[in-house]
């Protein structure tokens, strides 16, 4: 299809897109604001520890492992059909949430919203596919659902604390509500149906296989991240990884597989995904130790660290909004390696951060490494969306999306690991501290400004200055290794796609 004769999208998808973007919104906004509620829930429902980790993580260990069937789902009974389901069973499952009077059915609220969650963000963008067949505006569009899901990472602390501030925890839950009425709305009106022409049945145990690998993967990494790599941890990643080769076996031997591997052979698909995985890899890790780093080596409060949070994810949506301009007259691959080297700089100044002074380095270079990464963000996702067969679009966009989730659990994992194994070794803790408060300090951050607090005098300043100097090290090393990440996407995307128009 010539680019001449590619039908150009009207006013009524451009109205769809601004549908599409508000599940999408939403969807950010939700990942960040349920931390914010954290304690008034914990005083009103009383959960025990295991129950508010389940209440925070059962969303998104959901949403994981169940994006690559609800992509491939939407292909086959409908995209618009699944969107709308999806939203409804979202606008259903955050009443209940808003309303739970039990830590338990807080519990089942939150699988209920990752479930309907999952149905959301590849229906949305393979919709994209559908609804946008001119490779310029598709670009422009996907932007725009972008900026959505990152003004919604903007807006999440801003519109949390607002509701907090005047209502009980539950507010927080009800934003889902009017904004899924919207999308029933006009859903139907705007927005065109789409189904594969022969999409064949679903297969229940690659449905399965997928659900376990993934979830037991991401549980793996979570836990890794949390509390450093215990056996069974390894061994429930282990198994993970084991329950994805035999997925991918399946996958080859079936007519109508789950999960289409035939995608792979596309360059500008498979490469486009790995730049993407190599990318996300740092994202979340670096942004949970500098976040550590503003409040416990410098000293700020948790509101100051928060609002120096926002120049990054400020730099990230205007990078999204700038890309599909400059992709008019620069290269994908030149655009992308600019950004990357943009944003392995970024790393590099993050990497210059001291125990006395960092302020300025950790937040110049996170925006410089946040809007470096805007342009592979966009044309990367593009290149996925559109290098597939439009009956694959969906199939296509949800193992995009699992990628960027796993990308975010394993980067959390490793870079956690990294930064806790350089703070061992380097903290030294001073002689004579009781054996719990040296226990403690020794292991974390964190763990030594608690017992530096109980201990008090000169044994807790010179415990917070090595404690300090360790945690600064770790960061230091992590945001080399976030550099070095960066720069082997650029080469990745410079060595393979260095010909794409």
């Amino acid at each position: 299809m010539s680019h001449s004769t590619v039908t150009r999208a009207g006013r009524r998808e451009w109205a769809g897109l601004a549908v599409l973007v508000l599940p999408t919104l939403l969807l950010s906004i939700d990942m960040s604001v349920l931390h914010l509620a954290s304690p008034k829930l914990s005083a009103d429902l009383r959960p025990s520890a295991t129950q508010l980790l389940w209440i925070n993580d059962v969303y998104g260990f959901l949403v994981a492992g169940l994006l690559i069937t609800m992509g491939t789902l939407g292909d086959r009974i409908g995209r618009r059909r699944l969107l709308l389901i999806g939203g409804a069973a979202f606008g259903l499952a955050s009443l209940l949430a808003a309303y739970a009077p039990t830590a338990e059915l807080l519990i089942a609220a939150r699988a209920l919203l990752g479930v309907a969650g999952a149905t959301l963000m590849p229906s949305t963008l393979s919709l994209i596919r559908t609804m946008f067949h001119d490779p310029a505006q598709r670009t422009v569009a996907i932007s725009a659902w972008m900026t959505g899901f990152t003004g919604g990472m903007v807006l999440g602390p801003v519109v949390g604390g607002l509701l907090l501030e005047n209502f009980w925890w539950g507010s927080v839950f009800l934003l889902g509500v009017p904004v899924m009425a919207v999308l029933l709305v006009a859903g139907p009106l705007l927005l065109p149906e789409y189904r594969a022409p022969d999409p064949g049945r679903l297969d229940g145990v690659s449905v399965l296989l997928s659900l376990a690998a993934i979830m037991a993967m991401t549980y793996g990494l979570k836990e890794i991240a949390a509390y450093g790599p215990s056996a069974a941890a390894v061994l429930v990643l282990l198994a993970g990884v084991a329950g994805a080769v035999v997925f991918a076996g399946r996958q080859r031997r079936l007519a109508d597989p789950l999960l289409d591997l035939k995608l792979f052979a596309e360059r500008r698909f498979s490469v486009s995904l790995g730049a993407l995985m190599l990318v996300i890899l740092a994202g979340p890790g670096i942004g949970l130790l500098a976040a550590q780093y503003l409040q416990l080596v410098l000293g700020l409060s948790p509101l100051e660290a928060g609002l120096w949070s926002l120049p990054p994810s400020i730099a990230v949506a205007l990078g999204i909004v700038v890309t599909p301009l400059l992709a008019r007259w620069v290269r994908p691959a030149v655009l992308i390696c600019s950004g990357l080297a943009v944003s392995a700089a970024g790393m590099l100044l993050v990497s210059l951060a001291s125990t006395e002074s960092g302020l300025a380095a950790v937040v110049t270079g996170q925006a410089l490494f946040f809007v470096g990464n805007s342009p592979l963000l966009v044309l990367g996702t593009d290149l996925i969306v559109g290098s597939a067969p439009p009956e694959r679009s969906g199939s296509a966009s949800s193992l995009s999306e699992t990628v960027q989730e796993f990308g975010a659990a394993f980067g959390l994992a490793v870079f956690g690991s990294v930064a806790a194994a350089v703070y061992r070794a380097g903290v030294n803790v001073p002689a004579g501290l009781p054996e719990q408060d040296a226990a403690q300090a020794a292991d974390t951050l964190g763990g030594a400004a608690e017992a530096a607090g109980r201990v008090g005098g000169p044994a807790a300043e010179e415990l917070l200055a090595s404690a300090g100097a360790a945690f600064t090290g770790g960061l230091q090393i992590s945001a080399v290794v976030g550099a070095g990440l960066a720069l082997a996407a650029a080469t990745l995307v410079a060595v393979f796609l260095r010909n794409l128009r």
